[in-house]
């Protein structure tokens, strides 16, 4: 879609690519200028949405699958997200990961302040460093830049090393915890499957069967 959006931008997405970009020769910075409305994603299980600018208040609550790549948000991002993933290549609002339960979220933080503005109830926060995550953050950087012809996504993928150190990941405590179980079970040679279902025994009873 070229142009902006209303409140609740693909709201229940379940599948496919939403895609949105500024007008061929708008002449404000789609960074710095907000694109779609209020609570975008809301309530999304799966598909991709590119959003070359930023997104209102309430990007990808409850968002249980879907994958996003944005260039800001408003105050509350990523409340009661339960999976999925959200790249924010640039600032959020307040309150960010409050409730949130699943998923990962990467987002830039080059002024080193995200942590006054993230809620740690329910979620960590750490430098990207492992190899499969930083492949995974360029990867969805690529497909954003490449859909949106975004000009915040070719400045950081052209320097990618000097952005990185910039990146934080947040990642739900209990999420991480399961993560972490499974990855213990298929070491002992069950199958994804069989490590899931031993994981979720695990840690919510205590105890292997």
């Amino acid at each position: 879609m070229e142009g902006d959006s209303n409140d609740y931008f693909g709201k229940g997405l379940s599948g496919g690519k939403l895609i949105v970009y500024p007008p061929k020769g708008s002449p404000f910075a789609a960074d710095e200028n907000i694109i779609i409305g209020n609570v975008a994603l809301y309530g999304a299980t799966s598909g991709k949405a590119f959003v070359c600018g930023v997104a209102g208040e309430r990007f990808c609550v409850r968002n249980s699958g879907a994958i996003a790549v944005v260039e800001g948000v408003g105050d509350h991002g990523c409340e009661y997200m339960t999976g999925g993933r959200a790249v924010i290549l640039g600032r959020t609002g307040k309150n960010f990961a409050a409730g949130m339960s699943g998923g990962v979220a990467y987002v830039l933080d080059e002024g080193r302040d995200l942590y006054m503005r993230l809620n740690k109830e329910f979620v960590s926060m750490e430098q990207v460093t492992e190899k499969h995550d930083i492949a995974e953050l360029k990867d969805l950087i690529s497909q954003h830049t490449a859909a949106t012809g975004s000009a915040r996504g070719k400045a950081i993928l052209a320097e990618f090393s000097r952005y990185l150190p910039f990146f934080k990941k947040i990642l739900p405590y209990d999420y991480d915890r399961m993560l972490r179980t499974i990855a213990q079970m298929e070491e002992k040679g069950m199958s994804r499957e069989q490590a899931e279902v031993e994981a979720f025994y695990v840690n919510t009873r205590g105890g292997e069967r």
